[in-house]
């Protein structure tokens, strides 16, 4: 009798092995469907430039200085090692094609939900076993108590999986940290579960939980919830409190003072993360919106019941909603307040009889905490991406609350496979269109614009990237558009400005030119007014003073940016160019030396630092700088005749013959090059 019962878990544990593997690979299968369109997706102009295409340090691929950088410098307003160095690991291997950076994320989150599946079944799937509660019968609802919990934590990852709130996370390379982390929260979870089941390597255990905490929160310093998450689960699945329902045979009681003072290292180690964030942050909220308290805690509780709605009814979904300053309305905060009132006294009062309702509403309210807006940085009321993992609680919360209200229902399980087969299916295609908006920078700003109301930061980067393509008339109708939703608002006033300056030329006469450039100095000073603290504002007026050879206020202009912005390698290099046309030449070099300190790979500054060092006599450094110049852009003629009149006054005739000959062949009629031939008695084309 007892060999047989031996032998009847061996197979059950075999076959559940070979299920978990089956769903596993089905996870994979649907994450490829709901965002494989982002192989073809190109990066956007939204924080891709700085995380990846042009940081050096990343572009250089997998490099020990790369790597110590990493650790000891703060990026893009945010301290994640980890996650830059996951950055410099794509470009190791795929160089800046997009494509494999997307499959980098997709591949972490295909991994996150997998791992997801494995962790909630250490959590749960010996849950009602343990406490006893397993009807002994072979009906359809002993059945269902037996497998639910295994088939519900599948389809919670599922749902993890292929959610259109996913999309933002994944298709979007910025938000690597996002996928990332997902992958040590779930391994987290994992470990943790081993530890707690009293697994006969408790202290391993243990150990493994604190390490992956210290290394997720590299990739995200948002994990610094965790260690509540932790506790949660000690009340609801792992049964390690007294008072806990589900507290069955063979594992230990716990009071909750202990159970608090058994996370105080990650307790250390997240308030050690906090600071950490803080610090790193200080510019980014310096320069945020700073609303009052009231309006915070309003958008906060309108937030929550969003997000919500999202789940739900996850349609109209943007990667930007600008923050309701002053236009938050009072009826629909009092109703969020509601609303989240009656959920939270409802899960309470059900939490002995149905404790996974508890757990997941207190998960997904507790997780959302460190983004939910309390403290406000940037410039959005909420996001899509900040949902990544608070959202696992709903997840769990509405799976075992399917579970449990079909336990009495006849063929209970044909109709949660065939509404489970449903949603998912559902979620998959709404994923499917989700990412084709991330297609590129103009499809992203559009689909953005479309779907929400007054979105005047979208309406000003879509014209941002108009101009940077040089489609300025169209640009400046986005700006001016902007500027109509918030005339209040400085980046659209600094972005009119800069467009009305490159556009000049277009111009039909000086005079018009003249006027375009005054017309640019008011947007700037304009911009300036609203924002003081603006260094991009202050950096471009000094280059319009310049055009107008205003060059001591440009340099103050300048001066000023970097005031504000130590490290502002344009500013720096703008500033180098003021000295350099006012003939101060070691101040010029001083200036392009400290832009290339910031970032070495700055073309421009190699170039301008190697004319400057030339003027002065000092050859052989500036041979150095255009050398490097070329380097970064091989297909510079401007470069090329620079370094070809520098080898020829140096006597170097056959290698200066070649660059001021390649400098032709980029552009025909470059008349300096022609002219350093006839120097060296060579003939240039006719």
């Amino acid at each position: 009798m007892e060999l047989h019962a031996t032998e009847s878990r061996h197979s059950r544990t075999s076959n559940g092995a070979v299920v978990t593997g089956i769903i596993s690979v089905l996870l994979a299968l649907i994450v490829g469907i709901a965002f494989g369109q982002a192989f073809g997706n190109d990066f956007v102009g939204y924080d891709d430039q700085r995380y990846v295409v042009q940081n050096p340090w990343v572009t250089n691929g997998l490099t020990l200085d790369g790597i110590q950088w990493a650790f000891t410098h703060v990026h893009a307003s945010n301290w994640h090692p980890l996650t830059t160095i996951s950055h410099m690991l794509d470009c190791q291997l795929y160089g800046l094609e997009p494509w494999g950076h997307h499959l980098t994320s997709i591949l972490l989150h295909a991994a996150g939900a997998i791992l997801l599946l494995f962790a909630l079944r250490e959590l749960t799937c010996d849950s009602y076993a343990v406490a006893g509660i397993y009807d002994a019968g072979r009906d359809e609802r002993s059945q269902l108590q037996r497998e639910g919990p295994f088939w519900a934590s599948a389809f919670v990852a599922a749902l993890f999986a292929v959610h259109p709130l996913r999309v933002e996370s994944v298709a979007w390379v910025s938000e690597r940290k996002d996928v990332l982390s997902g992958v040590f929260f779930t391994l987290i979870l994992w470990a943790y579960a081993r530890y707690a089941r009293g697994n006969s390597a408790c202290s391993f255990w243990y150990i493994t939980v604190v390490v992956l905490f210290a290394l997720g929160l590299m990739c995200k310093p948002t994990l610094v919830t965790v260690p509540f998450v932790l506790l949660l689960l000690d009340y609801w699945p792992l049964g390690r409190t007294q008072s806990s329902p589900f507290l069955g045979r063979g594992i230990t009681r716990y009071k909750w003072s202990w159970l608090i003072v058994e996370k105080l290292p990650l307790i250390v180690i997240s308030a050690a993360s906090c600071v950490a964030t803080f610090l790193a942050q200080k510019q980014a909220l310096d320069t945020s919106l700073k609303p009052p308290l009231d309006e915070r805690i309003g958008n906060t509780l309108v937030s929550y019941v969003v997000y919500l709605g999202q789940m739900l009814w996850p349609a109209r979904l943007a990667v930007l909603y600008p923050y309701p300053e002053r236009n938050l309305k009072v009826p629909h905060v009092i109703l969020a307040l509601l609303l989240l009132l009656i959920i939270s006294i409802a899960v309470f009062l059900w939490r002995k009889k149905y404790p996974f309702l508890l757990i997941g509403w207190l998960w997904y309210l507790g997780m959302l905490v460190p983004m939910i807006g309390i403290i406000q940085v940037g410039s959005q009321a909420r996001a899509d991406r900040y949902t990544y993992l608070p959202q696992i609680g709903l997840y769990l919360l509405v799976a075992w609350s399917a579970m449990e209200l079909f336990l009495q229902c006849r063929r209970s399980r044909m109709i949660l496979a065939v509404a489970g087969f449903l949603i998912i299916t559902a979620l998959i295609t709404r994923s499917y269109f989700q990412t084709s908006y991330w297609l590129n920078t103009e499809t992203l700003w559009k689909h953005a614009i479309a779907t929400t109301s007054n979105n005047y930061i979208a309406t000003n980067n879509l014209a941002q990237f108009l101009f940077q393509s040089g489609r300025f008339d169209e640009g400046i109708t986005e700006c001016q558009r902007a500027l109509k939703i918030k005339p209040d608002f400085a980046a659209a006033h600094n972005n009119l400005g800069a467009a009305l300056v490159e556009n000049r030329q277009r111009r039909n006469d000086a005079g018009a030119q003249n006027a375009a450039v005054d017309e640019a100095i008011a947007h700037y000073r304009r911009a300036l007014q609203i924002n003081p603290d603006f260094a991009q504002g202050h950096s471009n007026l000094g280059t319009a003073l310049l055009l107008k050879r205003q060059t001591d206020e440009a340099i103050a202009q300048y001066q000023k940016a970097l005031e504000i912005d130590p490290n502002f390698a344009e500013a720096r290099y703008s500033l180098g160019n003021a000295f350099l046309a006012e003939g101060r030449y070691s101040e010029s070099i001083a200036e392009y030396e400290a832009a290339l300190r910031t970032r070495p790979d700055y073309f421009e500054a190699h170039y301008n630092l190697g004319r400057a060092l030339a003027t002065i006599g000092k050859t052989d450094e500036a041979l150095k700088e255009f050398t490097e110049a070329l380097r970064i852009n091989e297909d510079s003629a401007q470069v090329h005749c620079a370094l070809g009149t520098l080898l020829g006054r140096m006597g170097r005739r056959q290698e200066a013959v070649a660059h001021l000959t390649e400098a032709l062949r980029l552009n025909p009629n470059y008349e300096n090059a022609k002219q350093q031939l006839r120097k060296l008695d060579v003939p240039g084309p006719q």
